[in-house]
């Protein structure tokens, strides 16, 4: 769940109300209270875009003209949240929150029910955002399409997820797709500084350091949530450190040093179930194939720091050791298959040395993919009907009469 959710919902499925407090975290007090202090996502946010209509609409005409199921499909941090935070305060309507890994269809038509009777009572209209929808079964889906065809809420679904294959045909059809874009460093930077300055924030309280303020981006990975969290941490750290003997109202230096106390380790970005997966996937064999040691050690880092199945690293690893490397160097399969052997005997935090012995191999190795397409274009000469028979002296000889058959003669 998005480390927002204290402030949209008091409890789960409750509207939310109003500003959260000087207590609420940083990342909560500097949700943007308006369009133009979203980050990252100018695609979404031109003048007439569906999402401004949705948001901010004209008039009535435009608010029936805007969509009425919207998808938002993005990386963790992004402003998913916000912005359906925003579809409901800054047009006016009231905000409901459910979590896909905790709601069911109970809760949804509990929600949907509430909704259509505050509409026939001629009461304000209900932005429904649910959380990881791509966590709801099919039949939960299913629960959702009456209410999305007579806009009886405004149903604003977010997931990580690719949509194509986590959320269902007839939801996906009658909904706004709309892909957010990882932040860049710029962004997370002009965000961090907006906090430090900004008094909803830590209004001038602290100083960053050059090197702590591109330390702290660099550790964000291009999440707004987790850049305010680590400096949230190094703030609090840095005020706890100050002399007492200060002069009041002169910030506080955050250093490298405390942003790096703040925060021992990043967390990586890696979604074992997600599209991160098969992309960090996809670099660490590409990496292999273009005998790229280094890089193809970067990913097997990621996975292993992820938690990914040690087997399946071992699996792919006998896969390109076939299908890459091939017969330029027939030992490079011996060393794969010997890798997932022994991952397979010695588990996991030692697996990590065999599996890195055998990336290395297969990246220095000579690559050699004639195998692979030689069984390839056999198989397209199979399928395409070009099989005949099997000659004479192919065919086999050991059963009686055989050989008055001619099978086998001119064999050598």
């Amino acid at each position: 769940m998005d480390l927002f959710d204290a402030a949209l919902t008091g409890t789960r499925g409750t509207p939310a109300t109003g500003r959260s407090g000087p207590s609420a975290p940083l990342a909560v007090r500097m949700r943007p209270a308006a369009l133009d202090e979203v980050a990252g996502q100018a695609h979404l946010l031109v003048p007439g875009s569906p999402l401004r209509r949705l948001v901010e609409p004209d008039d009535e005409s435009a608010r029936r003209a805007a969509p009425g199921s919207v998808i938002l499909w993005g990386p963790p941090g992004v402003g998913k949240t916000t912005l359906a935070y925003l579809v409901a305060t800054v047009s006016g309507r009231r905000f409901v929150e459910l979590s896909a890994v905790t709601a069911g269809v109970k809760e949804v038509r509990q929600v949907v029910e509430d909704a259509r009777r505050r509409l026939a009572t001629g009461g304000e209209e209900t932005v429904l955002f649910i959380d990881e929808v791509h966590r709801f079964s099919k039949t939960q889906q299913d629960a959702l399409l009456p209410s999305v065809e007579n806009r009886w809420v405004t149903l604003v679904a977010a997931t990580t997820e690719n949509p194509s294959f986590s959320v269902n045909s007839p939801l996906l059809s009658r909904s706004l797709l709309l892909t957010l874009k990882p932040l860049t460093g710029d962004d997370v930077r002009a965000l961090v500084r907006r906090a430090v300055a900004d008094e909803r924030g830590l209004d001038g309280a602290v100083e960053l350091t050059d090197e702590a303020e591109d330390q702290l981006v660099r550790m964000a990975g291009g999440d707004a949530r987790k850049a305010l969290t680590i400096l949230e941490a190094a703030a609090g750290a840095a005020l706890a450190d100050a002399v007492p003997g200060r002069t009041p109202g002169d910030p506080v230096a955050v250093d490298l040093d405390t942003v790096e106390r703040a925060v021992d380790v990043a967390a990586v970005r890696y979604d074992r179930d997600g599209d991160q997966h098969y992309d960090v996937v996809s670099a660490f064999i590409k990496s292999i194939r273009g005998s790229d040691v280094d890089a193809a050690l970067h990913y097997l880092a990621r996975m292993v720091a992820a938690g990914e199945d040690p087997r399946f690293i071992a699996r792919r690893l006998v896969i390109s050791a076939a299908e890459d490397v091939g017969m330029a160097d027939p030992s490079a399969l011996q060393t794969a298959v010997a890798a997932a052997q022994a991952v397979q005997l010695i588990g996991m935090p030692e697996g990590r040395i065999v599996l890195a012995e055998a990336v290395v191999h297969l990246a220095t190795a000579p690559k050699s993919n004639r195998a692979y397409q030689g069984i390839d274009a056999a198989l397209a000469d199979v399928r395409a009907g070009k099989v005949g028979v099997v000659p004479p002296h192919l065919r086999d000889a050991h059963y009686a009469g055989a050989e008055g058959l001619g099978h086998g003669k001119g064999y050598r």
